[in-house]
């Protein structure tokens, strides 16, 4: 098996062709119109939005910065400007219960008009019915009514003392009331001679005085009916002078909303309700004494208002909103209150919308990390869809928190499609574990991070670039800075042959260049701008990596990368800080001794291993005893440890560099350290493809070129990773120039042939490893240990026999 030759330097890197590119500068492009690479997505997003049956509402599933919330926004634009506009929602009085608002749906901008129509019209009616009862036509009127009850009580009175006079007696009216008394000669008889009248004359008077009181009486009686007919003559006077002004205003209201019904309905209670109440109209003002301080109370009209909760006149088609504050309140409405005179006091004209009532009819975008850290928010929201109806719920009440006197406002159907935006975690869990979720959220649209890479994406993304470019009002990019911004595209996604989707990152990009183009004093944007925005990103973050490689030139780290040790490798291990990510060398160590085939995995004895690190020690284990002791018992005990590693070791990347650690300690080969390798491996001991592929060569390359480039370094790679090589252009130029090599291995064997110069060896038919071979030192050191162990397992048997027999003859006998 040859040992596979470095790779050649246009592996490593594969640019982008200006020449190919077929424009100067980006302003000769025309805008981009299509959402490049998210088919799957916009799909599913159009289906979503189409379909009109319960539950079809929308998750927006993917990594934030994708572009997500503004390409749905464009989408609903376009789609809900060909819908209709939406209703108006409003809240009225319940004259009946007032604690129960009712609420009135009106066609798109008349639900403000209503609104306006009837401020106009208790405005004009405050002053119109007080100027009408003052005028001359309701006094002449009311002085009638007035007039016709004092004679009719006069003449009872008259016809009264008639009757009394004609029986010699007198009605006398006193502070008391009224009160009879005999005459003589038309003049009262005094007390004293009152008593000395015969007794027959007395009971005379006696007889007439009774007779007549008891007539009094019955006048009496009458006198509060009369005063209440008078009453309600005047109260129907005062209807009908308010109905003259009333009806009339109302009645060119209700011309305007003939089509309307519950308009109408609506408007001939509030008609009721002036009549009834018209005296609210006359006494404006009213004085009234707490505490010792005299106040000024206003009547308040507040219920012949209309609450314009929600209008859509101003927009066109069906309304889009955004809620980004999705608290409970925020998504289904709220009742204000009042403060008055120590108590809080609320009615129908302070309920306020919520987002979900602004959205009715159309469309509602949240976030849904934002609503699920808001308390009862979720469940709102999910109440609200399941119902089909806005119920505008105080939370204080509901779970009896507090005792204020609220609202019961009338639900208010709901119709919106609601699109939720959110990463993939969020989506899966809440399909685990929200059994409501997946009848609610059926159409999920599942944004790709990443797009193929190719001439025909090349274009598009140009395209892109000048369309980005014109919205954000950057400098037009020349080709070659454009050929530049693609080329960091496959990087950000650690793939030669495909780019990014993720538009914050671009977009981020391009701004920075755009500065460094101004800074320079530039036309336009060229590669040496972009590559001096790529280099300030990276150099705003990377303190930390500095001083770690700092602390390696140093010796601090101990990373040799010269020189062979044994049973000692460089690995190479990610950092990733926010979304940097760097890598550095860390070496890795290995030990080996007899034993009964135990695999001590240091880190994991610590409890500083991860699963998935653990998992790649167990595979050594099962690839050693697989290879090289299939018909013999693994008798070694080996340890494995990343050393001067003091945090968490995750992942299995390196489970290539243990096993070669592994194996150059079995059979007495030191490693060349100034190679490093990375890669996982699986029970066949074929290498598999890692993560950060270019981070982890450079971090060793900047190790190597700071200590001198000396043309025997290098890194170690799967072959799988190939495709993913977008190199820094120093590390391009050094293997051009033979000074640094990378290496890609299929399978440990080429790891370990390359590591340490000899050749791993093939098994022949027989199962025989060829002489000098690593393979065969393995099974040679693996075979002595297995001597070794069987030579010590005799002895212990021979010892324990012979101490049998010992005890046997110390028996008594």
């Amino acid at each position: 098996m040859n040992d596979p030759l470095p790779l050649q330097p246009q592996q490593l890197y594969q640019p982008c062709d200006p020449g190919q590119l077929g424009f100067q500068t980006t302003a000769d492009l025309e805008d981009l119109t299509e959402v490049i690479g998210q088919t799957r997505a916009m799909d599913a997003i159009r289906f979503g939005a189409g379909i009109r049956h319960d539950g079809y509402n929308l998750f927006v599933l993917g990594p934030s910065g994708t572009g997500k919330h503004s390409l749905v926004q464009q989408f609903l634009k376009k789609k809900a400007g060909g819908e209709p506009k939406q209703a108006d929602w409003c809240y009225i009085n319940n004259f009946a219960q007032p604690h129960k608002p009712k609420m009135l749906k009106l066609p798109s901008g008349r639900g403000e008009e209503l609104r306006q129509r009837m401020e106009k019209l208790v405005e004009y009616l405050r002053s119109a019915i007080p100027t009408l009862f003052e005028s001359d036509e309701y006094r002449a009127k009311a002085g009638a009514i007035q007039e016709e009850f004092s004679k009719r009580q006069e003449q009872v009175f008259k016809e009264l003392g008639e009757e009394a006079e004609q029986k010699q007696i007198v009605l006398l009216r006193t502070p008391e009331g009224f009160a009879f008394a005999p005459t003589r000669d038309h003049e009262v008889i005094p007390p004293d001679e009152y008593e000395k009248l015969p007794d027959e004359e007395k009971k005379r008077v006696e007889a007439a005085i009774a007779g007549l009181q008891e007539k009094l009486e019955k006048v009496m009686h009458q006198m509060p009916q009369w005063r209440r007919e008078r009453h309600e003559k005047i109260k129907q006077l005062d209807r009908e002078t308010t109905l003259s002004v009333v009806d009339h205003s109302v009645n060119e209201i209700k011309e305007s909303y003939a089509d309307l019904p519950e308009v109408l309905k609506y408007l001939d209670l509030v008609q009721q309700d002036m009549i009834d109440n018209a005296d609210d109209f006359r006494k404006q003002e009213e004085t009234a004494t707490f505490g010792g301080l005299t106040m000024v109370t206003r009547q308040s009209f507040h219920r012949y208002e209309v609450n314009a909760m929600v209008t859509n006149g101003k927009e066109d088609g069906a309304p889009i909103v955004s809620e980004d504050n999705p608290t409970y309140s925020n998504l289904v409405g709220r009742v204000e209150h009042l403060a008055q005179l120590g108590a809080l006091v609320t009615d129908f004209t302070l309920i306020k919308s919520g987002a979900l009532h602004r959205a009715n009819g159309g469309y509602l975008l949240l976030d849904i990390r934002k609503v699920l850290v808001q308390p009862f928010a979720w469940e709102g929201l999910k109440r609200a869809l399941q119902t089909r109806e806005i119920r505008i719920e105080s939370l204080g009440q509901m779970y009896s928190l507090v005792s204020t006197v609220s609202l019961e406002p009338e639900p208010i159907p709901l119709d919106a499609k609601v699109i939720l935006f959110g990463d993939r975690l969020f989506y899966y869990l809440l399909q685990q574990y929200d059994p409501e979720f997946g009848e609610l959220f059926k159409v999920a649209a599942d944004f790709e991070e990443r797009i193929e890479r190719n001439a025909d994406t090349h274009q598009l993304y140009a395209r892109l670039i000048a369309t980005l470019g014109r919205r954000e009002k950057l400098l037009p990019f020349d080709r070659g800075a454009v050929a530049r911004v693609i080329e960091h595209s496959a990087r950000l996604v650690e793939d030669a042959e495909r780019l990014s989707t993720h538009m914050r990152s671009v977009v981020d990009l391009l701004h920075e260049a755009d500065y460094w183009a101004h800074e320079a004093g530039r036309a336009a944007v060229e590669v040496v701008d972009v590559q001096n925005a790529i280099d300030a990103q990276i150099r705003r973050q990377d303190r930390i990596r500095d001083r770690l490689h700092e602390a390696i030139l140093r010796d601090t780290l101990m990373i040799a990368t010269d020189g062979a040790v044994m049973g000692q490798i460089n690995g190479l291990s990610v950092i990733q800080l926010g979304e940097f990510a760097f890598a550095q060398p860390t070496r890795i160590t290995a030990t080996v001794r007899l034993g009964e085939g135990e695999l001590i995995n240091i880190e994991r004895e610590a409890k500083l291993s991860g699963a998935i690190h653990s998992k790649g020690v167990l595979i050594l284990s099962s690839f050693l005893a697989a290879r090289y002791a299939k018909n013999q018992p693994l008798a070694l005990s080996a340890s494995l440890v990343f050393e001067q590693s003091y945090g968490m070791i995750e992942g299995d990347s390196a489970s290539m560099a243990e096993l070669c650690a592994l194996i150059s300690n079995l059979a007495d080969v030191p490693i060349r350290q100034s190679l490093a390798i990375t890669g996982s491996v699986n029970q066949f001991g074929q290498a598999q493809a890692i993560g950060a592929v270019n981070e982890k060569i450079e971090g060793f390359f900047d190790i190597c070129k700071a200590r001198g480039l000396t043309g025997d370094q290098g890194v170690l790679i799967p072959v799988s990773n190939i495709k993913h090589l977008m190199l820094r252009r120093d590390v391009v130029a050094a293997a051009e120039a033979g000074k640094f090599s990378i290496y890609a291995v299929e399978n440990v064997d080429q790891a370990i042939s390359i590591l340490t110069g000899l050749p791993a060896g093939e098994a022949d038919a027989g199962g025989n490893y060829p002489e000098g071979s690593i393979n065969r030192r393995v099974v040679e050191r693996l075979a002595e240990l297995t001597r070794i162990r069987q030579s010590f397992a005799r002895k212990q048997d021979k010892e324990s026999e012979a101490g049998k027999k010992t005890d046997a003859n110390d028996k008594p006998q």
